[in-house]
């Protein structure tokens, strides 16, 4: 994730557009899914128009069975709390399997944000954990803003590495034309 020109992240690229383009809501696909859901795309916009009292932003995840998804360091995993809020997110495979064998959700690069949650994200410092996982929301959390955890159903490929490129080139090539 290569920072831009006074630009930490695709948030902050997104909050700069956000204040030359007023909106009551924005949602930010980030361009590492390529092959992201529409009906997850609407289900976060959905999720917008309700959010409660303290919650700014809206992120959509997808539960892992792969055991190599959760391994793989570019499949950031999420930790929430009963209400589906944001408690952590990591690159590390979280929570740790010392008792029963956990869930593993995976945080997509799916957003929603309201034009106030993009003002402030704008003048938040990164926290240390931002900066270790290299993971934008964790700017709210670090922050004690809530997060509203949004469960879709998507099976796409996150673009990540070389060999999801292949990998999506491959499918991009067997999809029949419209």
């Amino acid at each position: 994730m290569g920072a831009h020109r006074g630009h930490l992240t695709g948030t902050d690229r997104v909050a700069e557009c956000a204040e030359r383009l007023p909106a009551g809501a924005y949602i930010n696909v980030q361009g590492d899914e390529p092959f992201i859901s529409p009906v997850a795309i609407e289900a976060v916009s959905e999720a917008l128009e309700h959010l409660v009292p303290g919650t700014l932003a809206v992120n959509a995840y997808t539960e892992l069975d792969d055991v190599g998804a959760v391994l793989n360091h570019n499949v950031v995993k999420v930790v929430v709390d009963a209400e589906s809020n944001a408690l952590l997110f990591s690159r590390q495979p979280i929570p740790y399997p010392r008792g029963d064998r956990p869930k593993y959700l995976r945080q997509l690069g799916l957003y929603g944000f309201t034009g106030t949650a993009l003002s402030l994200f704008r003048h938040l410092p990164q926290g240390p954990l931002e900066r270790t996982e290299g993971v934008e929301m964790l700017r709210f959390v670090e922050h004690g803003h809530g997060v509203r955890m949004l469960r879709v159903i998507d099976d796409g490929l996150a673009v990540d590495t070389p060999e999801d490129l292949a990998r999506a080139s491959m499918l991009l090539h067997s999809q029949p034309v419209r």
